[in-house]
């Protein structure tokens, strides 16, 4: 990422560019990112190509002012924090889902995060509801955050009894297991500790972008976090503002110039045509 880019995007987040890469920089980057940058899958449902190398996404979150899921997101994010400084390496996760059940291997993606001052963290600004600030990667107790109660714990044993399958990596003699990411006492997902690059998490994004049993093609969704520490939310076309009390405002909005607008004035996300979701007759 060029330095004129690294300029555009931090105009986008509406912070200046950092002296030093430290905990509380970041901490301020991903706030910032999740109340600026959606947690969308417009892409999917608009037939537009989702491409994971770094110049795309910044020309998408950057340059078309649109937002993305988590490939997207934690991928140009982790190009960002790169560019000025931090040590960052992409982590290949799975999400659990119903059951328990681990989802696709390459299921998510994000980041760990080294900082000038010692610090390593968590950030995923690219999984929707999420925390809002960086989790301490070496804390095992939980960890207070807007977003919820967080814990990350050592991963036991999958559904088939796998421990850290191919997930374990040496650091001054010792395996680090994979973790798993805990909010509320309800497991979130598991991350798999070896450094990945983008290109590892083609096929992943492209399941998620096709495959009718993937949830992204079976709804529509553009979320981000608002500056009171609630969260606004619209799915298809319904409008849901939550604060940051929890209380929590719906409304259907009735045409096509109302979603529009919403899109546009809420997400800064200008839309030539109200998207429909694309696998309506075969979900469910």
């Amino acid at each position: 990422m060029n330095p004129t880019q690294v300029d555009a995007y931090l105009r986008r987040l509406g912070v200046r560019h950092p002296a030093r890469p430290t905990a509380e920089v970041l901490r301020e980057l991903h706030l910032r990112h999740l109340q600026t940058v959606p947690f969308e899958n417009l892409s999917v449902h608009l037939g537009e190509e989702i491409v994971l190398e770094e110049k795309r996404l910044v020309d998408k979150v950057v340059g078309a002012g649109r937002g993305g899921f988590c490939y997207e997101l934690n991928g140009a994010f982790g190009g960002l924090l790169a560019a000025i400084g931090f040590d960052v390496s992409l982590l290949a996760g799975r999400v659990y889902g119903d059951e328990g059940r681990l989802g696709i291997p390459y299921d998510h993606l994000a980041l760990r995060v080294r900082t000038v001052d010692g610090g390593e963290w968590l950030a995923d600004v690219g999984f929707g509801a999420h925390s809002h600030y960086p989790l301490a990667f070496g804390v095992r107790d939980e960890q207070e955050d807007p977003g919820g109660t967080f814990r990350i714990l050592d991963a036991g044993p999958d559904a088939a009894a796998v421990r850290s399958e191919g997930g374990a990596v040496k650091k001054g003699g010792g395996d680090i297991a994979d973790v798993d990411v805990v909010v509320g006492g309800r497991s979130q997902y598991r991350l798999e500790m070896r450094p990945r690059v983008l290109g590892d998490f083609v096929a992943g994004a492209w399941w998620h972008s096709t495959s009718p049993a993937s949830h992204f093609t079976q709804s529509l969704v553009c979320s981000r976090v608002t500056e009171d520490g609630g969260r606004i939310t619209l799915s298809g076309r319904v409008l849901k503002v939550t604060a940051a009390d929890g209380a929590r405002e719906e409304r259907e909005l009735e045409t096509d110039e109302e979603v529009l607008e919403v899109y546009r004035e809420r997400f800064g996300i200008r839309l030539g045509r109200v998207p429909s979701v694309r696998n309506a007759d075969r979900s469910g």
